[in-house]
């Protein structure tokens, strides 16, 4: 809890800063009331909040990576399969090859 505002000690300082006592007397009583109807946070509630979002944080990222381990394993079964598909387009290129070659043999 904040401690007790000294509104006599502020509209002191006002004046004594060359405000008059009417306006110290108004700038006072609005830092009473900011003070009374503030929402005030504690050093120890900000504390606390600040470990849940930094523990929903790393919920977060965990899930995050995990889905990102995931893509990526697909990606590199997808590399794989076309791969493989390339090696049998090209071993079907060069079997045609030979075989055209057998057909008719060079100088022939």
């Amino acid at each position: 809890m904040p401690g007790m505002l000294d509104t006599r000690a502020v509209a002191r300082s006002l004046t004594d800063a060359d405000f008059t006592p009417a306006q110290a007397d108004a700038i006072t009583n609005a830092i009473r009331l900011a003070a009374d109807h503030g929402d005030h946070v504690t050093t120890g509630q900000l504390k606390a909040e600040l470990a849940v979002l930094r523990s929903e944080l790393r919920e977060e990222i965990a899930g995050v990576r995990s889905e990102l381990k995931e893509e990526i394993a697909g990606v590199r079964t997808d590399i794989a399969n076309v791969e493989k598909r390339l090696v049998r387009w090209a071993l079907g290129i060069a079997a045609v090859f030979l075989a055209i070659q057998r057909l008719w043999p060079a100088g022939g």
